[in-house]
């Protein structure tokens, strides 16, 4: 039996929550099961909870991303959650950022077979990417980091009074206790736990919320960027 045979059927929610791209969201179930097994993105044991743990799981973070905003996946592997994301928040500009190159392989074939206009992929590490792609309203992660050493990555990729959702499991409020004087170094000003996904998932998602002021990063962060900013500008009037 192929690993493609082994994935379960989409459940009734999936429909409920993927609307018009539920086809879509099969489709990239089925790759997901084939293609991503087959090149070590997900273990094959996670086949036959594909849809309950990872991409309906996933696809709720939608209920607390604001409408319209701009979003960077950091970390995004196999396109999770970024990809369910994409698949029923049409009004979303969604990055998948993502530092090995035959992971963001499988995600550039899945956008365009798909046909995910509003999403882009982007290859390399969030320290990497500061300056070279454009600051977002939301970072999102799964997986990726205990919380402290996430935020580092993630919340210097934030514009001003943005927003770091990061899907947590049962250490969400232990993380976020050990990473509070890291985030307030950062530049958090405030952070909370949400529960998503009511009568979709069981058990809820969780979602550790962290929202910056006006100086994502932190103050010593926000003087570097000042100084490259300045730096960039003397060399254009070259």
């Amino acid at each position: 039996m192929t690993e493609a045979a082994e994935l379960p059927p989409a459940p009734e929610q999936a429909r409920e929550v993927f609307g018009e791209r539920f086809a879509d969201a099969v489709r990239y179930a089925e790759l997901l099961a084939e293609a991503g097994v087959q090149r070590g993105l997900i273990g094959p044991r996670e086949v036959p909870r594909l849809w309950e743990r990872h991409l309906l799981n996933c696809a709720v973070l939608s209920e607390v991303v604001p409408e319209g905003v701009t979003v960077c996946d950091v970390g995004s592997g196999a396109g999770l959650p970024g990809i369910p994301l994409a698949l029923v928040r049409e009004d979303l500009k969604i990055t998948l950022l993502e530092p090995l190159l035959r992971r963001t392989n499988f995600l550039t074939e899945v956008v365009e077979l798909l046909g995910l206009d509003h999403v882009t992929v982007v290859r390399g590490r969030a320290e990497e990417v500061l300056g070279k792609i454009p600051t977002v309203q939301v970072v999102t992660a799964r997986a990726v980091a205990p919380l402290d050493r996430l935020a580092t990555w993630g919340i210097p990729l934030l514009r001003p009074y943005g927003e770091m959702l990061a899907l947590k499991g049962d250490t969400a409020e232990e993380e976020l206790k050990s990473a509070a004087t890291a985030l307030s170094k950062l530049g958090a000003v405030e952070t909370s736990i949400l529960h998503v996904g009511e009568g979709i998932v069981e058990p809820l998602s969780t979602v550790v919320r962290v929202e910056v002021g006006e100086s994502p990063g932190g103050v010593r962060f926000a003087a570097k960027k000042a100084k490259a900013a300045r730096v960039g500008r003397a060399r254009r009037r070259r």
